[in-house]
């Protein structure tokens, strides 16, 4: 067999330090160590070189193909995938994608190094300094990250630019919501809301950036306004859900991460797909793009203990809306967004003109008029009249809790004995309060008929 010249002049070397080692000139450790292999590897050679002759240090391997060596079939159908279905794909995604949709058994480090190899890929370098991460929230549930991200989403649409509005839990980096939108307004954010307590309940917290929809800044890059919200701030302050400002793009470590992991992966398989519209892929996201994305990349929370509250009999609608203040006209209409509210002639009242109401536009499009507690019209979305939806009782009792009494027991009996000054008989405690009797003590009325 013809033996390479890299493995003679390796034996050749080898021969050097291990006569200089028999002849006590350094110890067979240094002789290790000069020749880069261990002690006991040194041995071997010293008991081939004993057995075979100077024959014996050649690497016999040299020339030999691997018995692991990977089938040159399968890297040329793994280099063809890449090529033809998954291109653009990070390597990490690719390997995913083609375990699970094409049963590639190769290890992720083979399949990186086909890819480099071929020149499909890129090899990046080191990272930057080292900075120590914010620790995760405890809970499921204790903080969302709520975010807007602008981008070609659409790759076979390149000209066509969309935000995609996501919503990522801060204890688990669970993607919660994901949906295309045209732009990061407020109509969008709140659906976002609407739909994440709607499914898991009340948040403890959202934390999002400093745009328009999200707070009002009285200085340019100063604090925020807790005093004067936007129409999403009101929204959040009825659950009871506290709305953290973030003030760097640093500070959304989390949501910016995820923005990129987004913009990587759902656009190559947005393509991979041929989704050409975005309800196509609000609806891939919804059915594909989310159960695989949270079941790769969703951690456990360090507290099994659910954050959310259960949110009960709440009408959401009741929650989530856009709110104005207008005067009606003459003529009795209202007008918001350019959609004109023509309002019906109301029981009681000869006209509604010169009042001032306020005008709801819900996430659905719809409008309702009100003024106070009063519901002066329903509309849809093009301002036509409709049937007002049916509410459920003002009162609502906490999430979770039991009903209790909405009068107590005692009080009617004390009013029924209460008389005001001045009547014979009765007079009025000093106190001015009622007096109730104790606990358990029967009505009089009861009594008498008993």
């Amino acid at each position: 067999m013809l033996i390479p010249p890299s493995a003679v002049e390796r034996a050749m070397q080898i021969k050097e330090v291990l006569l200089r080692a028999m002849n006590k000139e350094y110890s067979w450790l240094r002789a290790a160590e000069i020749l880069g292999i261990t002690a006991r590897g040194l041995r071997r050679l010293r008991q081939r070189m004993e057995q075979f002759g100077y024959q014996g240090l050649v690497d016999m391997r040299r020339g030999r193909p691997s018995p692991r060596r990977t089938p040159v079939a399968e890297v040329e159908r793994i280099l063809e995938l890449y090529r033809e279905r998954y291109s653009g794909f990070n390597a990490r995604h690719f390997f995913k994608t083609v375990r699970r949709e094409h049963g590639v058994k190769l290890s992720y480090s083979c399949v990186k190094q086909v890819l480099q190899g071929a020149g499909l890929i890129k090899k990046h370098g080191a990272r930057g300094r080292h900075r120590r991460r914010r620790e995760r929230r405890a809970r499921f549930g204790e903080m969302l990250h709520l975010d807007g991200s602008r981008h070609a989403w659409l790759a076979l649409m390149p000209e066509e630019r969309q935000t995609l509005i996501q919503v990522v839990d801060d204890a688990t980096s669970r993607l919660m919501y994901a949906q295309l939108w045209s732009g990061e307004t407020t109509q969008a954010v709140m659906t976002a809301m609407r739909d994440v307590v709607r499914e898991h309940g009340i948040p403890e917290s959202f934390y999002t950036d400093r745009a328009g929809w999200a707070f009002e800044t009285p200085k340019a890059g100063g604090k925020v306004s807790k005093t004067h919200l936007t129409q999403a701030g009101e929204a959040l302050a009825r659950l009871g859900i506290e709305h953290i400002p973030s003030y760097s793009p640093q500070a959304r470590g989390r949501s910016e991460r995820m923005n990129r992991t987004l913009q990587d992966r759902l656009v190559n398989e947005l393509r991979a797909a041929r989704v050409t519209t975005p309800e196509a892929a609000n609806d891939y996201l919804r059915e594909r793009y989310l159960p695989t994305h949270n079941e790769e990349f969703a951690k456990e929370p360090a507290d099994p203990t659910r954050a959310f509250v259960e949110l009960g009999a709440v009408d959401l609608d009741e929650i989530f809306f856009e709110e104005a203040v207008r005067t009606v006209g003459k003529d009795n209409t209202v007008s918001h967004d350019g959609v004109v509210l023509q309002i019906e002639k109301q029981t009681g009242r000869r006209t509604c003109a010169g009042l001032a109401v306020k005008v709801r536009r819900h996430l659905d499009g719809g409008h309702t008029v009100r003024r106070g507690t009063q519901l002066l019209g329903a509309y849809d979305a093009a301002g036509h009249a409709c049937q007002a939806k049916a509410t459920g009782p003002a009162r609502q009792d906490a999430p979770g809790s039991t009903p209790g009494d909405r009068v107590d027991s005692r009080v009617a009996p004390a009013i029924n004995t209460y008389r005001p000054s001045g009547r014979r008989g009765h007079a009025v405690p000093a106190s001015g309060r009622l007096r109730l009797p104790p606990s358990g003590t029967p009505s009089p009325r009861l009594a008498s008929k008993g």
